[in-house]
């Protein structure tokens, strides 16, 4: 599903976000990506989603090499991609509907795609009876779950969650890992970009981690090292 081969990331003049780094993810697989601030841990989201292009290497999302890939082929890559950020970046003045439906009128998708779709994806984040609340009569967590939302509207293969839960408390956040893990279990790649130690050990799964750039540890069943 993903491939790292040998990825470098050099910043001008000689900052060095990633440094020969190599891994692969399979299909369906619930990855933990954990290291301290400044580990190059979002410069890795950015190659994946074709943000940022590496100095060298090649990346591979399924049999598709995004290493050079051109500016036209960027939005099909980035409707197999979902990518939920910590800051909710929602929309004020739209419903959480509407906030979701958003996603694909911006696609040119039509109105009865859009109203098939957006309640399915209102389900799978439990907020099946929230459509028509604003961002500011939501929680921290129901926030972030219309973020996942918003994510999963193009049935993603790959959903990518960077630290979705720094602004949450303890209850909130447990409630979106749940999220992500309904998520994979329905047959989605996740990767979980994280410093949170409880988390990463409460989901026993693989985890891969950074330090100044490079993978000093990759774990099928891991634990956060650092």
């Amino acid at each position: 599903m993903i491939e790292f081969k040998n990825i470098t990331k050099k910043y001008p003049p000689d900052v060095f976000a990633l440094r020969d780094v190599s891994f692969k993810i399979a299909a369906k697989e619930f990855v933990s990506i954990v290291g301290q601030s400044g580990t190059g841990k979002t410069t890795l989201v950015k190659l994946i989603i074709a943000e940022e292009k590496p100095t060298k290497g090649k990346i591979l999302i399924g049999d598709w090499d995004i290493t050079n890939i051109k500016p036209y082929e960027l939005p099909i890559l980035r409707r197999q991609i979902g990518v939920v950020w910590q800051d909710f970046k929602l929309l004020p003045k739209k419903t959480v509907f509407e906030n979701v439906s958003f996603a694909l009128e911006v696609c040119g998708e039509t109105p009865e795609r859009i109203n098939r779709v957006v309640p399915q994806v209102l389900r799978v984040v439990g907020l099946a009876d929230k459509h028509y609340r604003f961002p500011y009569q939501l929680s921290g967590g129901e926030q972030q779950r219309v973020v996942i939302a918003r994510a999963l509207v193009h049935k993603p293969k790959i959903l990518i969650a960077d630290e979705p839960t720094g602004n949450l408390d303890a209850i909130n956040t447990q409630g979106i890992i749940e999220i992500l893990k309904k998520i994979n279990e329905l047959g989605t790649t996740v990767i979980l970009v994280t410093h949170d130690r409880e988390i990463v050990n409460g989901l026993k799964k693989r985890v891969i981690t950074f330090d100044a750039g490079t993978v000093v540890s990759d774990q099928i069943e891991g634990k956060y090292m650092l």
